[in-house]
């Protein structure tokens, strides 16, 4: 039974011949595969390959063929190459699921149940690799591989888990299909991916931000920075009290980077502050895609906003009531003079 097989597989789907790349921090691959066991006949698998974030194609669940999400993946290989690829991973999931089926059986695991998995490799600009591969078994974390002993590692000590961990262990083609794959083809891949996708991995979106205020109760305020619409995924958001960084703290939350609907990302950082403290706050935002600059916001305290407008409209009414006058005075006097020289006239 070997449920990250596929995972490894699959890596064989992004292994391109190519130059290398001049690369700027590190990158990752990721594949990753689903697979839902309904009873001992029907299974349902999903498969998904990630460069960064970028989805580079999945696995149609009924042909078992490739579908590619970017225009710059199929170009890479010969469609005879692609045909291969296509080929082995069918011959691969048959076998990965009839071994699951007979793991199950063996080992009485009831139905329902999901199998996860997730393998890549991370290459940094100095040619160096890191290769992981984990296992999930209904979304809790089974195995992963030590790459500094290949072995594996269970994080569910039971005879299910031991039994699975046997297995792998003990499948030797496994190991050195996994020992070529992260020592000899990992580079490579990267290096070919890099070069194809740089226009997308090159991709920039600047941060749009605005601060606003919560009062969940009159003894304390809560000052939103909600920053969205960037791209790429990493960023720095902080808040300053007076000009000055406030350190994390129970005070201070911030939440996870959350994905758009666009491809770009959002997240929201909450300080929370005493109601007319004295302070002045702000919100600064960093991402490559501002260069050196920070985008600073800082925030209004609205609260004595109403007192103003109201004594703004109080001196426009004080104002407007005595331009009345003066017109209403103005227009009794002509009337009056009017009066007086109608008088005059008839007397």
């Amino acid at each position: 039974m070997q449920p990250c097989c596929c995972c490894l597989f699959l890596l064989c789907v992004f292994h391109f011949p190519g130059t290398w790349a001049d690369l700027e921090g590190s990158f990752t691959v990721r594949l990753l595969q689903t697979s839902f066991f309904q009873n001992a006949s029907f299974v349902d698998t999903e498969g998904l390959g990630l460069l960064q974030d970028i989805e580079l194609g999945s696995l149609d669940k009924r042909t078992w063929s490739i579908r590619f999400h970017q225009p710059w993946v199929h170009p890479a290989l010969l469609r005879s190459d692609w045909d291969t690829i296509q080929n082995m991973i069918r011959i691969y999931l048959k076998k990965f699921i009839h071994l699951i089926r007979e793991g199950a059986a063996e080992r009485n695991v009831p139905y329902p149940f999901v199998t996860q998995c997730m393998a890549g490799c991370e290459v940094y600009p100095n040619r160096t690799s890191q290769a992981f591969a984990y296992v999930a078994y209904n979304g809790q974390d089974f195995l992963s591989l030590d790459r500094n002993n290949d072995t594996w590692v269970v994080y569910q000590d039971n005879n299910f888990t031991r039994y699975v961990q046997a297995v792998l262990q003990n499948y030797t083609a496994f190991s050195e299909l996994v020992e070529v794959l992260f020592n000899e083809t990992c580079v490579d891949d990267m290096e070919v991916l890099v070069h194809y996708g740089k226009a997308a991995l090159e991709r920039q979106e600047t941060p749009l931000a605005t601060v606003f205020a919560r009062t969940p109760n009159p003894a304390q305020l809560l000052l939103v920075c909600r920053v969205t619409g960037f791209y790429p995924r990493s960023i720095s958001v902080a808040w300053l009290r007076d000009g000055k960084e406030v350190p994390p703290g129970p005070a201070l939350n911030t939440t996870a980077i959350l994905p758009n609907a666009d491809l770009t990302y959002q997240l929201r950082s909450v300080l929370a502050v005493f109601p007319h403290d004295g302070h002045s706050y702000a919100c600064r935002v960093r991402h490559r895609s501002l260069g050196t600059r920070s985008l600073l916001i800082p925030w209004e305290n609205l609260s004595t906003a109403p007192t103003i407008s109201i004594i703004i409209i109080t001196v426009l009414l004080l104002v407007a009531i005595a331009f009345g006058g003066v017109v209403w005075w103005w227009k009794c006097r002509k009337c009056a003079e009017a009066t007086w020289e109608t008088q005059e006239f008839t007397i």
